[in-house]
């Protein structure tokens, strides 16, 4: 059996992924005692408040004890890995076992093999990320991995990973993270996804009779025809049968436990005032159809958002002190000079609110832009903690429900939150007729302490003015 002084082991402690969070999630472990990792290696997913975060260990040595298992929730500041620097060989260690079905890692004793690598290397090399060349074929002597099985690096499969029980199903960490959540077995589910890649409709495919929708953005609203039909909602969970268990206990984690606190906290320490106006916006309909064939918008993806988006960065520019937060310790408002544009996102993880850094610099196609890479991050489950921080105002959409309105609690620490009800066809007096056009509700929120009920007007009013005569966009701007 091969010593380990204490001086050769060094303790990987949580770091503060987020600025200022105190704990995070273990989700899963790429790693077990025996394995050698590199510096710069992924060896671990944690659930923050904000979003999930992957784990590079900053140094080269051999696996010598994981402190926690999957599941438990660790303060950060605690060692949750112990690693050996000195380079001994592991193969002397009894923590390096011949794979064998005993040492899965998994409950029930599922081989798991870590997917998009196969066989594992005996000095593990680093995961390619975009751009780089492929890992070369591992030597022959290396052993498997026997971690839970997950892909690589934000999505990025290099391999089918193949165990003693045959390939393992190819998919993204928020797709099985969804998978779980549901209750889905991804070895019965047919992929969709390019290069046999399950995707997050495969998942609800297989939970659901019914497809379901993708992840909601909620921000992205869409036109109803004349004669609406049931909005598409995303499937939280399959149907529920009565004959079994009477109650389910969900144990409330990282993003919706974080999401719940501030919530309450902010509905108890802001108070809250909210403001609607009902508005007709054919004219920004056409207006989008007209910018969908336009050159400077090819391959961007160009909806009532965009526009939404963009009256809304107007309306501030004509009103900025609504942009502001509120010092509760020096007892002051802080007026923002810059807009952080935050797009409320439902994902299987919960809600989240990434936000458009100094949106109120971008044009047109570039506010298009940075929205299409919003949404994509947040489908993908790669929202980082940095993009979720430092919001000023922030737009919601309870449209993609097919609601007419809301009334939307503040974000912590911004003064307003634009809430966009369901756009249909109604009837409404146009130069004295009565016609068909295209309605929808507004509901503005903000924090009474910094915004005074002509304020919220004035910012309400312009909105609504801007989707009614989108010129205004020109003529304001």
């Amino acid at each position: 059996m091969t010593t380990m002084t204490e001086a050769s082991v060094r303790e990987f402690k949580m770091p503060d992924v987020g600025e200022g969070l105190t704990e995070a999630e273990i989700l899963k472990w790429y790693v077990k005692p025996g394995d050698t990792v590199t510096d710069g290696q992924v060896v671990c997913e944690v659930e923050t408040a904000k979003a999930a975060v992957e784990l590079p260990i900053p140094y080269d040595g051999v696996v010598r004890d994981l402190h926690f298992p999957e599941g438990t929730t660790v303060d950060v500041g605690t060692s949750i890995i112990a690693v050996d620097v000195t380079g001994g060989a592991p193969a002397e260690t009894p923590a390096e076992p011949a794979p064998a079905k005993e040492e899965s890692a998994e409950p029930g004793g599922r081989k798991a093999v870590l997917v998009g690598y196969g066989v594992a290397e005996s000095s593990t090399r680093r995961r390619p990320r975009k751009g780089t060349r492929p890992v070369e074929p591992p030597p022959a002597e290396d052993k498997l991995y026997t971690a839970p099985a997950l892909p690589g690096v934000q999505g990025e499969l290099n391999g089918h990973g193949t165990g003693a029980a045959g390939p393992r199903p190819l998919a993204k960490p928020p797709v099985r993270k969804l998978a779980k959540d549901l209750g889905v077995d991804l070895a019965t589910v047919a992929p969709s996804g390019p290069d046999g890649i399950i995707t997050r409709e495969d998942v609800y495919a297989a939970a659901a009779p019914s497809p379901a929708a993708e992840p909601v953005v909620a921000g992205t609203p869409a036109a109803a025809p004349a004669a609406p039909t049931a909005p598409a909602v995303p499937a939280a969970a399959p149907a529920v049968s009565y004959a079994g268990a009477r109650e389910t206990r969900v144990p409330v984690k990282g993003v919706r436990k974080a999401t719940a606190l501030a919530m309450v906290g902010s509905a108890f320490t802001a108070p809250h005032v909210t403001e609607f106006v009902t508005v007709d916006v054919t004219r920004t309909m056409k207006l989008i159809e007209e910018l969908k064939q336009d050159k400077e918008f090819e391959g961007l993806r160009v909806n009532p958002l965009l526009l939404i988006a963009k009256a809304l960065l107007v309306a501030i520019r004509r009103n900025p002190e609504i942009n502001a937060s509120w010092d509760e310790p020096n007892q002051e408002i802080v007026l923002k000079h810059y807009v952080n544009l935050g797009i409320a996102a439902a994902t299987p993880r919960g809600l989240i609110v990434p936000n458009i850094k100094d949106a109120h610099d971008k044009t047109l196609p570039q506010l298009a832009e940075a929205l299409r890479e919003l949404v994509g991050t947040a489908r993908e489950g790669r929202t980082s903690p940095a993009a979720m921080q430092g919001g000023t105002v922030t737009i919601t959409n309870v449209g993609v429900f097919g609601v007419d309105t809301g009334t939307p609690i503040l974000p912590p620490g911004e003064s307003a939150i634009l809430a966009v009800g369901a756009i249909k066809l109604q009837p409404w007096v146009h130069k004295g007729k009565v016609k068909p056009r295209q309605v929808t509700t507004l509901a503005l929120s903000f924090d009474h302490r910094l915004v005074d009920g002509e304020l919220g007007s004035k910012v309400l009013a312009d909105v609504a003015a801007i989707l009614e005569q989108p010129k205004r966009l020109i003529t304001w701007a």
